[in-house]
C-alpha cells in the first residue's frame, strides 16, 4: 500500500513538473501564455487538434516529443499507482474478511460481548488480560473501529439478529455478556441467545432495577445493575473508606463484597475501642478468640499506610482499624462482646485523606 501511494505522489510530481516546463518552453519559442497552455493540454492528453503554430525548427519538434513522452509516462505512472492502491486495498480487505470468518468459525468455549461501549470495553480488557477468547458484536462504526484497533475479534451487526449470533459461534460459546445501554435490547438478546444455546451462561446489564426480573425470566443467569453497583461503591467510600482502599489495590476485587454476600460472608471494618479487652493482644489472639469466625486481612494504624496480611504477632492498639473477613452472623456478636465498633464516617474519611496526602 505504501509503495503504490509513493507511485501516485511521484507520478503527480513529474506530471506537474512536465506541464510547467512545457509551458515555459513554448513561451520561450515566442508563443503567448494562452497558446502555450493550450498546446501543452492538447499534446499531453492526445486530443490531436493540431499545433497552435507550426513547429518549424528541429528544437521545437524534439521539445514537443519530450512533452508527449514525459507527460504521458508520468500520467500513466501516477494513475497506475492509484489503481494499484485501490486494488491492494480491496484485496487486503477481502483477505482480512476471510481471515475473520475463519477465526470466528473456529472459536470454541469463548465469550461473546454484545455491545462495545464503556462497559463492553472494560470487560474486553479484563478478558484480554485473563487470556480468555472472546468476540465483540456491535454495529456502531466508532466502537467497531476501537475494537479493531485493539486487534479484537469483531463481528459487525445487530446482536438481536440470531444469524449474527450464529455467525460468532453461539452454539459453542460458554458465556454471553449483553451490555448494551438499552434494557429492551438486552432482554431480546437474552431471549434469543437462550433459545440458541440452552447451556449458555448469560450475563446481562440492566439500567432499571425493574428490568432485573425481566432479564432473569428471559434466561439471564446473572444481572448487573451498574447504577446500583456504583451507588453501593460510593456508599462504601463514605462509610468504610479503609476497606475500599484495601480492596482497590486489585481491580478484580472491586466488587468482592457483593460476591461474598451471596455465600453469607462479608468484609467488615472494625475499630478497636480504647476499653476493648483486645488492646495489647496480638492479631493471632484475636483470631483465636474468634474461634474461626473470621480472619484479619488488613490493619490501619493512625496515619500509617494500610498493612495487608498483618503479622500474627502484631500487638493491637486502641484506635486500630481492622478489616476482617468472616460470617455475617458471627461478626456482629463478636464485635459487640470485644467492643469492636464500626468505623465512624469522620474518622474514616480523615484517615483515608491523610494517606492520600
Amino acid at each position: 500500500m505504501q509503495g503504490s501511494f509513493r507511485k501516485v505522489i511521484i507520478g503527480s510530481i513529474f506530471f506537474v513538473t512536465t506541464i510547467i516546463i512545457a509551458i515555459i518552453g513554448y513561451v520561450s519559442f515566442g508563443w503567448s501564455w494562452l497558446e502555450s497552455i493550450y498546446m501543452v493540454v492538447i499534446t499531453i492528453f492526445g486530443v490531436g487538434y493540431g499545433e497552435v503554430q507550426p513547429l518549424e525548427t528541429p528544437a521545437q519538434r524534439i521539445f514537443t516529443m519530450f512533452v508527449i513522452v514525459a507527460g504521458t509516462s508520468s500520467a500513466v505512472y501516477g494513475v497506475g499507482g492509484f489503481i494499484q492502491m485501490v486494488t491492494e486495498g480491496e484485496i487486503n480487505r477481502a483477505f482480512e474478511a476471510d481471515r475473520q470468518r475463519k477465526t470466528l468459525a473456529n472459536l470454541e468455549n469463548h465469550v461473546i460481548i454484545c455491545g462495545f461501549g464503556h462497559i463492553g470495553q472494560v470487560l474486553a480488557k479484563q478478558l484480554e488480560e485473563a487470556d480468555e477468547l472472546f468476540v465483540v458484536i456491535d454495529n456502531d462504526a466508532e466502537n467497531l473501529s476501537t475494537a479493531k484497533n485493539r486487534s479484537y475479534s469483531v463481528q459487525e451487526g445487530d446482536a438481536t439478529d440470531e444469524n449474527v449470533l450464529i455467525s460468532v459461534g453461539i452454539e459453542k460459546a460458554k458465556v454471553l455478556a449483553t451490555v448494551l445501554p438499552n434494557d429492551a435490547t438486552n432482554v431480546f438478546i437474552t431471549l434469543t441467545a437462550r433459545e440458541l444455546n440452552p447451556d449458555l451462561v448469560i450475563l446481562a446489564r440492566g439500567e432499571l432495577p425493574s428490568t432485573e426480573k425481566k432479564l432473569r425470566l428471559a434466561g439471564a443467569n446473572h444481572v448487573v445493575l451498574p447504577a446500583s453497583v456504583s451507588g453501593l461503591r460510593m456508599a462504601n467510600l463514605i462509610t468504610s473508606p479503609s476497606m475500599v482502599d484495601f480492596l482497590a489495590q486489585k481491580e478484580e476485587q472491586n466488587y468482592l463484597n457483593d460476591l461474598l454476600m451471596q455465600i453469607n460472608v462479608q468484609i467488615e471494618e472494625l475499630v478497636v475501642g480504647h476499653t476493648s479487652r483486645l488492646v495489647g493482644r496480638t492479631v493471632r489472639e484475636l483470631e483465636i478468640r474468634g474461634k474461626g469466625a473470621f480472619i484479619v486481612v488488613a490493619l490501619r494504624r493512625g496515619n500509617e499506610p494500610l498493612i495487608t496480611h498483618p503479622n500474627p504477632s502484631l500487638l493491637l492498639n486502641s484506635g486500630d482499624i481492622l478489616i476482617v473477613l468472616g460470617h455475617q452472623e458471627d461478626l456482629p456478636q463478636f464485635a459487640r462482646f470485644y467492643q469492636l465498633n464500626r468505623n465512624n464516617q469522620s474518622q474514616g474519611i480523615k484517615s483515608s485523606y491523610n494517606d492520600r496526602v
